[in-house]
């Protein structure tokens, strides 16, 4: 039986490899170092079938280093120190450093990354991990800030393009065969941006078909996969289609359809703690000040989840989805903060008044830090008028308050205390 496709094709240096030109193109910063032999230990980031665990390939071929594999699902600390040990006892030398590559780096435990800090540390082994969540959520700060991060991207329609032609042409099987690609909407839709997803779902349409001639279009892959679900996975297209349908349910406070695209998900097998960590997303960026205790329970649901796992962690997802969508929704916070930020990378590094600054020192009492500022508590209601922006940014607004009853009483407080200014 001959290996899958998406294996036959996996490429085995970096001019076969399709996608990423941001990291490895000609004069990419990664190209750069695979090129002149320095591999730092590396964390790459990005949705799946974009090319992680080939790029970890290509590297330790490249480079000439020995190479092991560890998949974080099955692999404790017993098995990251026996190949530690083992990447010790194959380190002679000027010779490149062996290379440990986890894959789903992110479902390490603390202790599993405790355990690499001392190797990665020490040069022993060089670390790439890959994952498909947020880093800086998943790996612990040490370990984290001894690996560079790189972002991979989802496949563009002309990679996609690319390696279908390339499967059509250059593998062994498939090249022996008459296909008539028709059309392609389908195939690179269904795909997502993966290109193992679009391989296997090229395969399976080959597959499934009887005749000596293969014609590919649209309505065939559609019904191809409709017959075989299991085609359609949690780290495709569907992934990002239903979570996006979820967010949106709960902003458009429709709490039928956001428990429904929950269930879809929890059904599917989703990460619970990926749905956890939206919810928390969307307390703050669509619930917002409207209902402050939306963002309170969305991070108690993430913290529950840690310690009641699954699968009754399912009934915590589901009250705090209901509560997040039948809640007051505001957006004022989330839009104060990017009118902030555009506002200060606009107007650069404006000075801090003088005084609003803290005067530890002799000198910095003498130079009027801190001098002529009111402490508000001294004063009645707690509050007195003082200017808290830089000069030229003198009665700058940037929270809008939206027509809910929370935010019309800060609201009204805020006109109370600052009168027209606010």
């Amino acid at each position: 039986m001959s290996a899958p496709l998406a294996e036959r094709l996996r490429p085995q240096s970096l001019d076969e490899f399709i996608g990423q030109k941001h990291l490895v193109g000609k004069g990419a910063v990664l190209r750069r170092m695979i090129d002149s032999g320095r591999i730092p230990s590396i964390i790459f980031w990005g949705p799946p079938g974009v090319g992680k665990t080939t790029l970890a390939h290509i590297i330790a071929n490249t480079v000439n280093a020995p190479f092991y594999k560890l998949s974080a699902i099955n692999s404790g600390v017993k098995d990251v120190r026996e190949v530690i040990e083992k990447a010790k006892s194959n380190r002679f030398f000027n010779n490149a450093a062996p290379i440990l590559f986890i894959d789903e780096i992110h479902r390490f435990s603390k202790s599993q990354q405790d355990s690499l800090l001392h190797a990665v540390e020490t040069g022993t082994v060089t670390l790439i991990g890959a994952t498909t969540e947020n880093p800086s959520f998943e790996v612990i700060r040490p370990l984290l800030s001894r690996c560079q991060v790189y972002v991979l991207k989802s496949l563009e329609k002309k990679d996609l393009e690319v390696l279908l032609h390339r499967a059509l042409m250059e593998d062994l099987i498939l090249k022996e065969r008459e296909i008539d690609v028709q059309e392609t909407d389908a195939l690179f839709r269904f795909s997502g941006g993966d290109a193992r997803k679009l391989l296997n779902i090229l395969e399976l349409a080959i597959q499934a078909s009887g005749d000596d001639k293969v014609v590919i279009t649209d309505k065939m892959v559609t019904e191809r996969l409709q017959e075989n679900p299991a085609a359609y996975d949690k780290g495709g297209e569907m992934h990002y289609d239903i979570i996006s349908a979820f967010i949106k349910s709960i902003r458009g406070s429709d709490p039928d359809a956001a428990i429904y695209w929950l269930a879809r998900m929890v059904a599917g097998g989703e990460d619970p703690k990926f749905i956890a960590r939206r919810l928390v997303i969307s307390a703050a960026e669509d619930i917002g000040l409207a209902n402050p205790n939306a963002l309170l329970l969305a991070n108690a649901c993430f913290d529950t989840l840690q310690k009641i796992g699954w699968p009754e962690g399912r009934i915590v997802l589901a009250e705090t989805t209901i509560y997040l969508a039948a809640s007051p929704k505001s957006n004022s916070a989330y839009l104060a903060i990017d009118a902030a930020i555009a506002k200060a990378e606009q107007t650069g590094n404006l000075p801090v008044p003088l005084h609003l600054r803290n005067a530890p020192t002799a000198l910095m009492k003498e130079l009027d830090y801190g001098k002529e500022y009111k402490y508000a508590h001294d004063y009645e209601n707690n509050f007195v008028n003082q200017e808290y922006l830089p000069k030229e940014l003198k009665n700058s607004r940037f929270w809008d308050p939206q027509r809910n009853p929370a935010e019309a009483k800060m609201h009204e407080l805020m006109k109370k205390l600052w009168g027209d200014k606010k």
